[in-house]
């Protein structure tokens, strides 16, 4: 378990560490426990909690009891159950999933978007249906009150289609080029999609009419940033009746009321890649929002930074367990992340045991060592005449001193001191030997005349001795 810490707040990755394969027997996994420390010191919070190359989506059921992923290759969803912690199911597919959606409170209704225009549903029992849509989609969105699913894609137009009556209904026509995106508002079924000209659309499901349009692309560009191409909408997300954010492809999220068409909050990244999710957490009105690099979290009245977390791996999903700390990653590798971080919440119910060992490692707190690195101050440096490094890749600066590599350090040391390792040798011998010595047992040589009142003189005289100061 790795521990970072980003203005005071606590992050626990949880599924850092090395792997085991699967083909291992259980003697040689043992074995390699005993002999690793990394190995029995990781914790595998879910078992086989990953994807053969590459992980692209991942959400939560409404129950909080299963999660879903999906991923390559071959492409497949995996479904596992937390209650068990373990791999419930895995269904592999015919194409690649673009997204999906969890219309059930468990895994029995499942509805899968794939990069071939293919829509397939998935029962209990699993395969179960399968229909196209005219164009190339991209997003989808499910209407509760009417059953309908709404469809974006490389088409101006929005498919709809019934599920009650197991038909396309007419689509909706909007001045787009393309959609990139879309949402459904939970509290009035407001229906919002994100186009490639940078602006939202927002409809009225009942009468199927166009009710506002915002201009997102030229609200977010700031005397601070630098746009090279046209921001287009890559997220978007609803929160409460009134609010709504906005991710571009520039690296920005605008936080919208939606009695306006002024953005209340505009945050940049700052890394100008594309927004690719964006979540509300409420208990602390925070805003998550995620590009492939790094998930910022900030206040969305102020946009102060809460923290920030910057996984090893590029992300392509990032999903928040309800009503808990715990985030889930989908990454560019065939591990998924799982992040814990108490200030956001408690742990879920499956794994409450984590708020138990946060705190022992919060009341034992460890000093953070670093095996392949040596730190070095500036001084040290001057001593090493390893001043013209800095500001190179072979120091990292950190505090009031440099991180270098442990390699360089021992090289250049031994040339700086070739007898350095000598003396450091006949010091560690010397202390060996006189720790040899304190520990032997001390005997009092008698007399063989006499022994009884020599015995008495030497504790008269180790009695003076102590009395003595």
């Amino acid at each position: 378990m790795q521990v970072s810490s980003l203005n005071e707040v606590k992050i626990y990755s949880l599924s850092c560490g090395k792997s085991l394969p699967e083909w291992l027997s259980d003697r040689k996994k043992r074995a390699l426990q005993k002999k690793n420390v990394d190995v029995r010191r990781r914790i595998e919070l879910i078992q086989d909690f990953e994807m053969p190359t590459v992980c692209t989506t991942i959400k939560v059921s409404k129950d909080g009891q299963y999660i879903l992923a999906t991923g390559t290759y071959k492409p497949r969803v995996r479904c596992y159950d937390t209650y068990q912690l373990s791999l419930k199911f895995e269904r592999c597919l015919d194409s690649e999933v673009v997204t999906f959606e969890i219309l059930s409170d468990d895994y029995s209704k499942i509805v899968f978007l794939h990069n071939d225009r293919y829509i397939e549903f998935h029962s209990q029992s699993g395969f179960y249906y399968k229909t196209r849509i005219p164009k190339f989609g991209r997003d989808f969105s499910y209407h509760y009150p009417s059953c309908d699913l709404y469809f974006v894609g490389a088409s101006s137009e929005v498919y709809r289609l019934n599920l009650e009556q197991g038909r396309y209904l007419n689509p909706l026509q909007t001045d787009a080029a393309e959609n990139n995106v879309c949402d459904i508002n939970a509290v009035h079924g407001l229906f919002a999609t994100g186009t490639i000209e940078g602006r939202v659309e927002c409809w009225d499901p009942r009468v199927r009419k166009r009710v506002g349009v915002l201009d997102c692309a030229l609200n977010s560009v700031t005397a601070d940033s630098e746009i090279n191409s046209l921001p287009t909408i890559s997220a978007l997300k609803f929160n409460g009746a009134l609010s709504m954010a906005v991710g571009t492809s520039t690296g920005q999220v605008l936080l919208y009321d939606l009695r306006s068409d002024k953005p209340l909050l505009v945050k940049d990244h700052q890394y100008g890649l594309p927004i690719k999710s964006v979540h509300f957490q409420d208990s602390l009105d925070l805003v998550l929002s995620a590009d492939s690099r790094i998930v910022k979290m900030w206040n969305k009245d102020s946009g102060k930074i809460f923290t920030s977390l910057e996984p090893e791996h590029d992300l392509n999903d990032v999903c928040l367990y309800p009503s808990s700390g715990m985030l889930l990653t989908a990454n560019e590798s065939p591990k998924m992340g799982i992040y814990y971080i108490p200030v956001l919440g408690p742990a879920p119910r499956w794994c409450s045991f984590l708020d138990n060992l946060t705190e022992e490692l919060e009341e034992n707190p460890e000093s953070t060592v670093y095996d392949d690195y040596k730190f070095v101050t500036k001084k040290d440096l001057e001593n090493l005449g390893l001043t013209h490094l800095i500001g190179s890749p072979f120091l990292r600066a950190y505090m009031h001193g440099f991180f270098m590599d442990i390699r360089l350090y021992h090289k250049v040391k031994l040339m700086v001191n070739p007898f350095a390792y000598e003396e450091y040798r006949k010091d560690k011998i010397r202390q060996k030997i006189e720790e040899t010595r304190a520990q032997r047992v001390q005997l009092k040589k008698l007399p063989k005349v006499n022994k009884e009142l020599a015995l008495k003189l030497i504790e008269e005289e180790e009695e003076k001795q102590k009395s003595t100061p």
